[in-house]
């Protein structure tokens, strides 16, 4: 008779709304086992108990990192991340971070760093990577079905903007929309294309209607990325945006034989449709329903239930880093 493998042993640092949507898809995974959960928040806790009844609640990383652990789980305010993370690679704990990974490409770069000497699998929350939209419109491109792909436009408008005061801190959240919403942009672009190198990069930051100053935090971002097989991506993104609707988000890839379209549907936040187009025609790829939120941070707990440990292929990441520094530094000047 064999034993049942060991379900890794994972604690969650934040459990605010995405911290929560998070251990409810990984905890009905059955990928791993939820025994801690940690965050200042005493309602915050108890909301994760209700979840997670088993798990020990703890105030704090120093409680999860004292803990018997295998993975650490961040939903914390940006200017923790990298601190954050480095402290559970270092402690020898896989880590699942919420996006960015760093404020900048030096903190995820160290990140990285980090979890290539503990060989510990690190993820990072790019959740609309796993809609059903986004991964058949890559099949399409890497399939060749739209040709040489030479343009592509992509927005991300929140007609209402985070609530959490560390947001509209530049210090603490490393940047505004850019950071928060822009990330998601510029890496689906990137990973749709499969990474190419890039040539240059461009944009503007605004602030209340206004050129942006170096202190402030942007409501209003546009970024244009010339890559190096001669494609041009134009990303805009917003915060409180006169959107007409509560968001209004696409992706849209231009090739020499045809297009394919993501774009959410009556301004939802959760639901999309892909379609591929050619000439005057459409068809639809795939639209709702489709409950992607949590699939990221599953595929994460089946990588670490079997047995994976650092993938080189985070590195990636430092793409999207990159770009993000590029902007915000030309505008600091």
């Amino acid at each position: 008779m064999t034993t049942a493998a060991r379900l890794p042993k994972i604690g969650f640092l934040g459990v605010g709304w995405i911290g929560l949507n998070r251990l409810q898809a990984l905890s009905a995974s059955g990928f791993v086992e939820i025994c801690a959960v940690a965050d200042p928040n005493p309602e915050m806790v108890a909301a994760a108990l209700i979840e997670a009844p088993q798990a020990t609640p703890m105030m704090a990383l120093e409680d999860l990192l004292a803990a018997d652990l295998d993975g650490i789980v961040i939903a914390t305010p940006s200017a923790l991340h990298a601190e954050q993370s480095i402290s559970a690679l270092e402690a020898g704990l896989a880590v699942f971070c919420q996006k960015p990974l760093g404020r900048s490409e030096k903190e995820a770069q160290a990140v990285i760093d980090a979890a290539r000497r503990a060989d510990r699998l690190l993820g990072v929350d790019l959740s609309y990577r796993e809609t059903c939209g986004m991964k058949e419109i890559r099949t399409l491109i890497q399939g060749n079905e739209i040709g040489r792909v030479f343009a592509a436009d992509l927005t991300f408008h929140n007609a209402y903007g985070p609530d959490k005061a560390w947001f509209h801190d530049r210090q603490l959240a490393g940047g505004g929309c850019l950071m928060d919403l822009g990330t998601h942009l510029v890496d689906l672009s990137l990973w749709a294309l499969g990474f190419p190198e890039i040539g240059t990069v461009s944009g503007r930051l605004y602030a209340k209607a206004q050129i942006a100053g170096p202190n402030d935090v942007e409501d209003y971002a546009t970024v244009r990325l010339l890559l190096k097989t001669g494609a041009e991506v134009i990303i805009a993104c917003s915060w409180n945006l006169n959107a007409g609707q509560d968001a209004d988000i696409s992706a849209t890839f231009y090739g020499d034989k045809g297009a394919a379209r993501f774009r959410n549907i009556n301004g939802s936040f959760y639901d999309f449709q892909a379609e591929h187009l050619v000439g005057t025609e459409r068809r639809v790829l795939c639209g709702p329903p489709d409950d992607w939120g949590g699939r990221t941070i599953v595929e994460w707990g089946r990588q670490l239930a079997s047995g994976s440990r650092f993938d080189p292929q985070i590195e990636q990441h430092l793409s999207t880093a990159r770009v993000l520094d590029q902007v915000y530094r030309a505008h600091a000047r």
